[in-house]
């Protein structure tokens, strides 16, 4: 079959193109976005070919999936619309490829990419499996077994999806230009959940996961004692986590992760658990988990010229809050710097205290303008970064052409994060001034 991807640099469309060419298909995409983003990596490897004008010629046949991004009256939208051609939604085709394998769907607000890369690494280190994880990472193979993937709740699109297994690892107010409250996230998570086949494995800390009627097996993880795995002894140190799991007062394992936060030691034992279940030595789990390295953009650490710098995805207070708190972990006797990039309007609306108090765990907050691609600012008005300034601890706002502020933290830890599409730029672009 030929599929034409619009948007095919987002980072799910760009991991969905890879999947759907590894299982045979002819794939081609569009995109706005003529700069190079690590998202086209994978892409590009493949020789999947990115267009950006609108005269290239699309067989009758293609069926044509599209990025939320891009609206109706986008002109590329309107063009295949106008050829004729089959549009399916992005979440459509991806059930679609899930009812192919056995589905591990791990979803939830957050850490959705962490615990689908840990249950990726150790199946790929023991029987082999095919992935789609939103950081611009997806394979497929006709041959395995197991399909892992991150199912998100934005646009309600893991609805589409009846997965074998799944996972909730959280449920927390979010995406709220979607959703009416989070009574209605839960129950649209309730949704996801109970089309699963065979086990759901979730948070038994969380509030509202606790919540859902559920009308399938579930197993419940986490640190307080009513769980059916207990996390305890947890030793946060500056090179790992280590932490034990039991079940009904036995001893599962010891574990140790090169990772850092407890929200990390949430992700690990979900992962665990998930693995066990389908049938995993706990000897193989131990080794893979040792050897794990989290996916792109999340807690990647890099040194440039003696300058510390942490690359992370966190876009919601609850993210940014434990990331830097996992930084203070590794980094206990560094000074912590923080250049956040919001990517909506209605999120720093809606989040706008939390964010503060995320904020105040660093030293020092640079914050750039909101950078959106799907939310008009006109429908926004007087929302922008300026909104969370007065109340930080010590904030100033920054921009591309004022970098050079960030030289006086080069002993500091800079972590950078955000999902907006320009942070990648901002980053690079610090990197030279080191240099």
């Amino acid at each position: 079959m030929k599929y034409y991807c619009i948007g095919i640099k987002g980072t799910g469309m760009s991991t969905l193109a890879q999947i759907l060419s590894d299982l045979g298909n002819e794939v081609s995409g569009y995109d706005d976005a003529r700069g190079h983003k690590f998202t086209q990596d994978g892409l590009e490897k493949r020789g999947i070919h990115i267009y950006y004008d609108h005269d290239h010629e699309l067989d009758k046949d293609t069926i044509v999936t599209y990025s939320v991004a891009f609206t109706l009256d986008h002109p590329e939208m309107k063009r295949v619309k106008d050829l004729g051609l089959k549009i399916v939604k992005y979440n459509e085709v991806m059930g679609h490829v899930i009812d192919l394998f056995k589905t591990i769907g791990v979803s939830g607000t957050h850490g959705k990419t962490s615990t689908s890369s840990m249950i990726r690494h150790i199946l790929e280190d023991s029987i082999g499996c095919n992935y789609f994880i939103g950081a611009g990472d997806g394979y497929a193979s006709k041959d395995n077994e197991y399909f892992v993937v991150e199912s998100d709740e934005f646009n309600r699109h893991f609805t589409a999806y009846r997965c074998y297994n799944s996972i909730i690892t959280n449920i927390e107010a979010e995406h709220m230009e979607i959703y009416k409250d989070v009574d209605d996230i839960r129950d649209t998570f309730e949704i996801f959940a109970n089309q699963t086949k065979n086990l759901v494995i979730a948070n038994g800390d969380n509030e509202e996961v606790r919540k859902i009627n559920y009308k399938v097996p579930v197993k419940f993880y986490g640190f307080n004692d009513n769980n059916d795995v207990v996390i305890k002894n947890v030793e946060l140190l500056s090179d790992c986590s280590k932490f034990d799991l039991y079940e009904n007062n036995e001893l599962i394992g010891s574990f140790s992760i090169p990772l850092f936060g407890k929200h990390m030691i949430m992700n690990a034992t979900a992962a665990i658990m998930m693995c066990l279940d389908i049938g995993i030595e706990l000897e193989s789990i131990k080794k893979s988990l040792t050897t794990f390295k989290n996916a792109k953009r999340r807690f990647a650490i890099e040194e440039v010229n003696g300058c510390v710098i942490v690359d992370d995805y966190a876009h919601h207070p609850t993210e940014i809050k434990v990331t830097l708190e996992g930084v203070r972990q590794k980094y206990p006797n560094k000074r912590l710097a923080l250049v956040f990039i919001p990517n909506t309007y209605s999120r720093t609306r809606d989040f706008k205290d939390e964010f503060i108090e995320a904020f105040n765990v660093a030293d020092k907050t640079y914050l750039g303008e909101i950078d959106c691609n799907r939310e008009d600012p006109k429908d926004y008005p007087g929302i922008s970064s300026k909104i969370m300034l007065d109340k930080v601890d010590n904030g100033e706002m920054i921009s591309i052409d004022t970098l050079d502020k960030l030289l006086s933290e080069k002993d500091s830890v800079i972590c950078f994060m955000g999902c907006a599409a320009s942070l990648e730029h901002v980053i690079n672009k610090f990197k030279e001034l080191l240099k």
